[in-house]
């Protein structure tokens, strides 16, 4: 049966593993696309299109026809995973996504060094390329005559104008989650590589990005590099006798489900360890995957100064560190892991005592004692160096209601919560450091009242309203 609304993502709602007996164990998908897109996606009628990421997930496609797991009985939703060639998977993955276009879009190369764009890369590219038709063409074939299709993310930005070639009939919007760079920046692509990403773009009716700033820059790049008309009053770009509107939607939480997620058996027993550990100290926490763009070391170098400046603090603070796993198949992500783990012995060794901790860092991914970490935290640290959203920040002040919160203004979510966060710029290390004791000190009343309005802001457009923004704007 085909179908009438269809969203597309490299990552998808589950995920396999496979036992050494050959049993296959389907798990929650991890990632905050995924998390904001599952709560719209649960109960509804549309078919999620995703990529096999893994061993496990290619063993589970290849027992069903079409990669359809609904029909082969698993509580996925509507769901088809796509078996794209492993190498050319990694290459367009690691090598273009994650690489390229990710770092382009969070300004993280260091220029003398990187990017080199030689004849490896377009290799990579040409990769990247037919990893987007695939989605192209699975979605043209699911798709039912006039339907909506949402491709999500920096993975796929070719696919919309692919997917257009291909049926003309679609209501087509693309979606980015991640920051989106200026063109004096974007321009470090190759010339045909940046114009393709932008074409490939405006392929939809509609383009979303989640805050004004990264919509204003897109529709920079596509005037400084396309010669494109921009209309930035009324959000609209032409070329090429095509017309994208684009959009703004903030995606925010639902503030209901995160509550009855964190009040479940398994989160208590975690809340219970974690006061052992921590007893009547003051809490700091962060909670971020092991990636480049969330500053974690930046993050602990404040909290040393922080120890540093004030040592009335020592014995009576504690720092929760949750630096979860990401993408170690890249060389740059294993040594920023390795320097994660070597400012943290830094600072055990120079502060720790025989009855205080003043560092507990966790690298192990557990989204129960997350959600734990979250009720108990009196500090929130989120300092991206740049960041599409952040729902990191949104999560901590709906589950803490004493929860102050310390922001990157780099961070996407600071557009909206940063009228009640203590911003920060996220480079300067004293900066940061100064606002962790101003964070701590803040009276009772005014952390109650910030976190309350927090808390109204984070949840003001949840998964399932931000989807029906959007698919409103393809009608």
């Amino acid at each position: 049966m085909s179908s009438n609304v269809l969203i597309a993502s490299n990552r998808g709602p589950v995920s396999f593993t496979l036992s050494d007996d050959g049993a296959l164990t389907m798990r929650r998908g991890g990632g905050g696309l995924v998390s904001g897109l599952s709560e719209a996606f649960k109960d509804s009628d549309m078919l999620w299109v995703c990529a096999a990421l893994s061993d496990g997930d290619r063993s589970a496609v290849r027992l069903v026809p079409g990669g359809r797991l609904d029909r082969a009985g698993y509580d996925a939703g509507r769901l088809r995973m796509l078996d794209i060639p492993p190498a050319t998977f990694q290459r367009a993955y690691n090598a273009i996504a994650n690489s390229t276009l990710w770092f382009v879009n969070h300004l993280l190369y260091n220029t003398p060094n990187s990017p080199i764009f030689d004849r490896r890369f377009r290799r990579e590219w040409a990769s990247y390329q037919e990893y987007n038709g695939a989605f192209a063409l699975a979605l043209a074939e699911e798709a039912a005559h006039g339907a909506k299709v949402m491709i999500q993310d920096y993975h796929l930005t070719l696919a919309p104008a692919m997917l257009r070639v291909e049926r003309p009939d679609l209501r087509i919007s693309h979606f980015s989650h991640t920051p989106w760079a200026p063109p004096e920046y974007f321009s470090l692509l190759p010339d045909d590589v940046a114009a393709e990403v932008l074409c490939g773009i405006l392929g939809a009716d509609h383009a979303g990005f989640l805050t004004a700033r990264w919509a204003d820059a897109f529709m920079d790049c596509c005037a400084a590099i396309l010669e494109a008309r921009v209309d930035r009053a009324a959000r609209t770009v032409t070329h090429e006798g095509r017309t994208t509107r684009i959009g703004v939607h903030g995606l925010g939480v639902d503030g209901a489900a995160l509550r009855a997620r964190a009040a479940e058996p398994d989160v208590e027993a975690r809340l219970t360890a974690l006061r052992e550990q921590v007893g009547d100290r003051r809490l700091i926490v962060r909670i971020d995957r092991t990636e480049l763009s969330k500053n974690i070391v930046r993050g602990l170098m404040a909290y040393s100064e922080f120890l540093a400046e004030h040592p009335e603090w020592h014995g009576k603070v504690v720092h929760l560190a949750f630096a979860y796993p990401s993408r170690h198949d890249l060389p740059e992500y294993r040594e920023y892991t390795a320097a994660v783990q070597r400012c943290a012995k830094e600072i055990e060794d120079a502060y720790a005592t025989d009855d205080w901790d003043p560092l507990i860092l966790n690298v192990n991914d557990d989204y129960p004692r997350s959600l734990a970490a979250y009720r108990l935290a009196d500090v929130l640290l989120v300092n991206p160096i740049r960041d599409g959203m952040n729902l990191v920040a949104k999560e901590g002040p709906i589950l803490s209601p004493r929860c102050a919160l310390v922001l990157s203004r780099e961070a996407g979510a600071a557009a909206e919560l940063g009228a009640d966060a203590l911003l920060v710029n996220p480079f300067d290390i004293s900066g940061t450091a100064a606002a962790l004791h101003e964070a701590l000190i803040m009276p009772d009343a005014e952390r109650g009242e910030r976190c309350a309005r927090l808390r109204a802001a984070a949840t003001a457009l949840p998964p399932r309203l931000w989807l029906e923004e959007q698919l409103g704007a393809l009608s």
